[in-house]
């Protein structure tokens, strides 16, 4: 019997390729491992060589190596090629980067002309982190340049393209100097590039957020997604409606059905040539989205009158929590050698979707629970939370990479930021207590910036929602000018994210004894001008002096409730305490004015509390402010000149001033009209 050839496998390429920084490049660099997980069926070669740049002019060309001429002779059935890191080399891309599309299209015809039936590959370049020596002076730039090129490069040579990004630009751990990936980062190229020649994906996968009981976005196309084999049909059965999609090469697939009223319960078929699943309980209504630090991840059972809450929460069947919960949570303990893995793995968070009970309520985000009871029950309409949050987080680990990376401002609290004085003082200790057992240097935590964008909230960005729920602030409280720089950045990259425009609602800061807490709750008030269709509850009313995690969560979430009935739902209700316009000195007293308040009013009926002068010189004045014709009117001292109006000034501040719906002002600083 004649024996059949075995299919030629040339990967042709740089260091990365050829294994540079592996300890045993001939069995670890990924063209080996490739080699096991093809079989013998397949020969596979490496045609690596390191500091090799695609441009013909560059540094080091790849055309003038033997590798290169040892890769066109091997005649390969299939050859891959990722060539072009180099190229992002100040003596190469700003040179001769009208070259590139040319110089690359030349390796392609010459393969061609050594086997005219040759499957040619090229590949988005692997990332090179933020680490990298010149990464701010071109590199970044650059890289992403060459990334549009190839894309461009593989589409006019009608040639495949492989991402070797995607699976990669999550895992900094895997890239010691910044450029190289580790043994398991060989191996995520691997199995990139052996999914893409197999077309083996592992079969029929829904997206984790795909679970019995969940709650679809209504009034949006409702967009179902996940993965299979390469090419293989997915039939999806909903509402007497099918459709069918054919797997992309990537092993992606997604269909869309159309928008859908408020409805349900549902099921829904998905199958493919050999498995079905099937998810039952479904409701079409709106889905919430909720995130942040410890006081939104507070549990609903630790909150004041919790646990009377959760044995009212029997069965409430049009309320449905998605809480992603975290593996471990960041108390000050080291974790253990598990833990590291998985959350080096992205494994931080998982969960699935439940209807609301004494059970699944217990556990989940108090604020959430009672905003969307709020909601469900003032708009009969069926209410799905995801929880996503992490205590201690700080804003940053919220953010996605592409966007830090380019953010010249912060780029560098990407850099050793266990050591950064961006990051505050007590995120970092209480990371190194729980890091205390990690063997590698570049260890993930959920304070690191970017993680918890990768491994928590970019599950969800393809799945419609209906808007944002968002308390956080206390573990950046120490950098006031750094927060309000992040806080529209982050909010601005999830919509981008997300492709909309959706509500953005956050809960200012509390009142307790931390200095920097008033400028900080002023800050956030103001960037609600600053973000557009954002809205914010006030919460230093229910402050506690000397605990961050006040118990008081209905009355806080109630007021989220109201700007989302309000500026969401379109209820004509009172949604925002009085808001401070102008403050004007009049002979010898100064009339602050309010919009949002058709009657200024006390919490407690008592003289009105919170207000501070300030003086030329700097002095902090407490006089006596009173309510007089629907104005605030408070006596200067006299000889005193006034330059500012403070109100709720204090770290623990005991302010009063609320409005007709008893709604409060919050802390503000004016500066005196002349």
């Amino acid at each position: 019997m004649a024996q059949i050839p075995l299919v030629k496998v040339a990967c042709i390429g740089d260091s990365v390729t050829a294994g540079y920084l592996l300890a045993n490049p001939e069995k670890d660099s990924y063209p080996s491992q490739l080699q096991v997980m093809m079989g013998n069926s397949y020969e596979i070669k490496n045609f690596g060589y390191s500091g090799a740049t695609l441009l013909k002019k560059g540094q080091k060309p790849y055309y003038k190596t033997k590798q290169c001429a040892d890769a066109i002779a091997f005649a390969p059935d299939i050859a891959i090629i990722h060539l072009g890191l180099n190229d992002t080399d100040p003596r190469s891309w700003p040179n001769y980067k009208d070259e590139f599309d040319a110089d690359y299209a030349w390796i392609l015809d010459t393969l061609k002309k050594q086997n005219p039936k040759v499957k040619l590959y090229i590949c988005r370049l692997t990332p090179i982190f933020n680490e990298h020596p010149r990464f701010k002076s071109g590199t970044r730039d650059w890289f992403w340049e060459i990334q549009a090129h190839i894309e461009k490069i593989a589409k006019t040579n009608q040639v495949g393209l492989i991402d070797l990004h995607e699976k990669l630009y999550i895992h900094p751990d895997l890239f010691p100097d910044a450029l190289h990936p580790t043994k398991e980062g060989a191996t995520i190229l691997a199995q990139t590039v052996y999914g893409n020649i197999t077309k083996d994906f592992g079969g029929l996968k829904l997206a984790s957020v795909f679970t019995d009981n969940m709650v679809l976005q209504r009034n949006q196309p409702i967009v179902i997604y996940g993965t299979a084999n390469g090419g293989d049909p997915i039939e999806i059965s909903f509402l007497e409606q099918k459709q069918t999609v054919i797997t992309d090469e990537y092993g992606k697939w997604k269909v869309r059905f159309p928008a859908m009223i408020q409805g349900g319960p549902y099921q829904m078929t998905i199958k493919d040539k050999v498995s079905t699943i099937i998810l039952k309980n479904i409701l079409v209504g709106d889905v919430w989205f909720c995130s942040g630090q410890s006081n939104m991840a507070f549990p609903l059972q630790k909150s004041e009158n919790g646990m009377a809450e959760v044995k009212k929460a029997i069965a409430n069947s049009k309320l449905r929590l998605l809480n992603w919960k975290v593996i471990q949570e960041t108390d000050d303990m080291a974790w253990d050698s598990v833990t590291l893995a998985k959350t080096n793995q992205l494994k931080f968070f998982s969960g699935s979707w439940a209807v609301c009970d004494s059970t699944s309520a217990r556990d989940f985000s108090a604020i959430a629970y009672y905003f969307g009871k709020n909601i469900t029950h003032e708009e009969n309409v069926p209410i799905g939370l995801i929880q996503v949050a992490v205590g201690g987080s700080p804003i940053e680990s919220w953010i996605d990479r592409y966007t830090l990376e380019h953010d010249d401002k912060v780029v560098d609290i990407l850099t050793n930021w266990r050591k950064s004085d961006f990051i505050m003082p007590w995120v970092r200790e209480r990371a190194e207590v729980n890091l205390k057992n990690a063997i590698n240097p570049k260890q993930r935590h959920p304070y690191e910036p970017c993680y918890n964008f990768e491994a928590g909230v970019e599950a969800f960005t393809q799945f419609p929602i209906k808007g944002v729920l968002w308390y956080q602030g206390e573990s950046n409280a120490h950098n006031v000018s750094l927060y309000k720089h992040l806080m529209p950045i982050m909010v601005q990259s999830w919509r981008k994210a997300w492709g909309t425009d959706f509500p953005f609602y956050y809960v200012q800061l509390s009142s307790t004894d931390r200095p920097t807490w008033p400028e900080f709750r002023d800050m956030q008030n103001r960037l609600q001008s600053q973000i557009p269709n954002s809205g914010m509850a006030i919460s230093m009313d229910y402050g506690d002096e000397k605990n961050v995690h006040p118990i008081k969560k209905k009355e806080v979430a109630d007021r989220l409730a109201r700007l989302a009935l309000h500026y969401t739902y379109k209820k004509s209700i009172i949604s925002n305490g009085p808001i401070a316009l102008k403050a004007v000195q009049k002979m010898e007293t100064i009339h602050i004015s309010f919009a949002s308040a058709k009657q200024l009013i006390t919490s407690d009926k008592k003289a009105v509390l919170g207000f501070e002068l300030v003086t030329d010189k700097g002095k902090h004045l407490e006089t006596e402010a009173r309510i007089i014709n629907n104005q605030v009117v408070i006596s200067v001292p006299k000889g005193e000149n006034i330059k500012t109006v403070l109100y709720a000034w204090k770290p623990f501040t005991l302010a009063n001033l609320v409005n007709e719906a008893g709604l409060p002002c919050s802390t503000f600083r004016l500066e005196l009209n002349l």
